[in-house]
């Protein structure tokens, strides 16, 4: 399922922000994109979207300053003052010129630069609060994306009903052709001269029967039919059942195809296997 969140949350002189988005995937992966210094931050927030949601590729892209006084570039005096001191020695030793104060400006510690990414420990409730937060528009806008979808869904599990019934109003008419046909072509191998005994025709016709009965499929799908609304219905995340789901419509249908040996019930199990395709590729999206 597709959907975007962004949040912000300041406190403790850190200014977390936070986007979140998702596409469709069948299964859930998580990729955060954190500041430098922050990689042991990736377990927890990972756990936060694991948490939340069950399918779907989430992208997080995280950024975190400093705020107020903290932005400032604040002067390691007793550093500065060391490292000049030793720099003015080494030029005496030497005879070169004296060192100027801006000469120790750039060494490492001398300048504490607190726009850098802070400790992951300091940073942790600041980050968390943020993704909770971005997750939370994130949720809600998969939601409409979801309603959006469960209609759909419902639209082709009545399509799949409609055609059931269609195929089940065709199937009594296609039996008693079946049996007539043979009837007749019993008759023309037989002859007038010998005619079939009854019980004999009436096993061969059970048989037929027996072989065109499609009673027990369109039993199944109507079930699998109420099943998919079933989980439609719930809170608990349902696609993969869903998507299992439409793997037994299709088994259905292609029995059901198997069995007919009629031209007008073979167009409507195309239109079926149709609907369960389309259906199934929409359960692989939602979650």
């Amino acid at each position: 399922m597709t959907g975007f969140g962004a949040a912000s949350v300041e406190d403790a002189g850190l200014v977390a922000r936070v986007e979140a988005r998702s596409v469709n995937h069948r299964h859930l992966t998580v990729k955060a994109r954190l500041p430098h210094g922050l990689g042991a931050l990736e377990a927890p927030v990972e756990a936060a979207v694991r948490a939340r949601l069950a399918r779907g590729s989430v992208t997080l892209t995280v950024d975190v300053e400093r705020t107020g006084e903290a932005r400032q570039r604040l002067l390691d005096p007793d550093r500065a003052a060391a490292l000049l001191n030793e720099l003015r020695e080494l030029a005496a030793a030497t005879g070169l010129e004296p060192p100027r104060v801006e000469a120790v400006l750039g060494a490492q510690g001398v300048l504490a630069d607190s726009t850098a990414a802070p400790e992951a420990e300091a940073a942790a409730p600041v980050v968390l609060g943020a993704i909770e937060r971005a997750l939370d528009e994130l949720v809600a806008a998969r939601d409409l994306e979801g309603a959006a979808m469960a209609r759909d869904l419902e639209a082709q599990l009545a399509e799949v009903e409609r055609l059931s019934g269609e195929a089940a109003e065709h199937m009594p008419k296609v039996q008693a052709r079946h049996a007539e046909q043979l009837r007749e072509r019993v008759q023309q191998l037989v002859g007038e001269a010998s005619p079939v005994a009854p019980q004999d025709l009436a096993r061969e016709l059970a048989v037929l029967a027996d072989r065109l009965d499609v009673s027990e499929e369109l039993t199944r799908l109507a079930a699998h039919v109420e099943h998919a609304r079933e989980l439609l219905a719930q809170d608990e995340p349902a696609g993969r059942s869903l998507d299992f789901l439409a793997q037994e419509f299709n088994r259905e249908a292609n029995t059901l195809g198997s069995k007919c040996n009629d031209a007008a019930v073979a167009h409507l199990v195309v239109e079926l296997k149709g609907t369960i395709e389309r259906l199934r590729e929409q359960a692989q999206n939602i979650e």
